[in-house]
């Protein structure tokens, strides 16, 4: 996608300003220390993440799911669609108990399905059903439109050197046990 350029005083392109710039602007005047190149960079990183979560949830209606019901479809789907409890309760980091809970709606509503385990009848296994995957999938979709819109005005070598200078920031944050994710 082309970018709106406007001209700069030496006559070349500058890129179309967005709301962090005016937010940065104003904060120069209060604080003259601040580098506006890291605050532009973390204010448009929070308003991205805010924006794409806001995606997030309105597929969630969209598709008549919980979040707490996407999370373990999709913690599902990331094991290939069938798991057992307590993978799944370590997943997202859950009690087991708190898990049953789950699938017992998630059951109800068609979207998995729990069977004795074929290797241990002791053991039962989960598995994501067809209505359970397409729901999934149709959420996921929408977030993923969004995400592709967005980094779409980025040449692929860009969206490449993106990733690779937020990894970098990344590793940052995670030094010293920091940022933790699963």
């Amino acid at each position: 996608m082309a970018r709106k350029h406007e001209s700069n005083d030496i006559g070349g392109p500058q890129p179309q300003r967005d709301w962090t710039d005016g937010h940065v602007e104003r904060w120069l005047p209060v604080l003259p220390a601040l580098d506006p190149d890291i605050e532009g960079a973390v204010t448009r990183m929070k308003k991205l993440t805010v924006h794409l979560r806001r995606v997030r949830e309105q597929s969630l209606v969209d598709f008549a799911l919980e979040r707490h019901e996407f999370d373990t479809l999709h913690k599902l789907a990331g094991r290939g669609g069938r798991a057992t409890p307590s993978e799944l309760a370590a997943d997202l980091d859950l009690a087991p108990a708190s898990v049953t809970g789950r699938l017992d709606g998630l059951e109800k509503r068609d979207l998995v399905r729990r069977t004795p385990s074929k290797a241990d009848r002791r053991r039962v296994d989960v598995e994501l059903t067809a209505s359970g995957r397409s729901i999934w999938l149709g959420a996921m979709d929408v977030l993923g439109h969004e995400e592709y819109r967005l980094l779409g005005v980025l040449s692929g070598e860009e969206r490449a050197q993106l990733s690779d200078m937020l990894r970098r920031i990344m590793v940052v944050a995670e030094e010293g046990g920091g940022a933790q994710w699963q």
